[in-house]
């Protein structure tokens, strides 16, 4: 009765995980070998304990059931519940309004090289020369590339 219980939570779970693979972790190919591992070992423990003739049954029906689960869960779209359906369209500094080369402004967070800084009232993601920047350092504006704004930090003498 035991071998029963462990051919059957074994075939189960050969099951469950190529499901998983196909449908929440595609490309894995881990747990698509480790599905088809314990399937395998479950038809194995049924041909060792109850002969060639329940095997091979065993080894239909678990081929079957497979195939089965695996265009049922593709053909049912369950995996469109867990894909992210929605995209970002918005884009850095796409505003036509640029700040200058020289305007003054204040981070609003930190730059590692990269953060915001506050100009005239508008908010820019900005990028320092590679030096970190606190919150609430004056700043100027060094260069703009390809609406990249650079800035540096601004020192007494500026």
């Amino acid at each position: 009765m035991l071998t029963l219980i462990a051919i059957i939570v074994l075939i189960l779970l050969g099951l469950a995980l190529l499901v998983a693979e196909v449908i929440f972790i595609p490309g894995t190919t881990l747990v698509g070998i480790l599905g088809v591992a314990f399937a395998g070992l479950g038809v194995f423990l049924g041909f060792s304990a109850y002969g060639a003739e329940v095997g091979l049954w065993l080894l239909i029906g678990t081929s079957i059931a497979a195939i089965a689960s695996v265009l049922l869960s593709i053909r049912n779209k369950s995996w469109q519940n867990f894909s992210l359906d929605k995209s970002i369209n918005s884009r850095v500094n796409e505003d036509d309004v640029m700040v200058q080369v020289g305007a003054r402004g204040v981070t609003v967070s930190n730059l590692r090289p990269s953060g915001n800084a506050e100009f005239n009232g508008v908010v820019y993601e900005v990028r320092s020369h590679g030096q970190h920047l606190e919150v609430g350092t004056p700043v100027r504006v060094s260069r703009v590339e390809d609406r990249t704004i650079f800035v540096e930090p601004l020192t007494i003498y500026q």
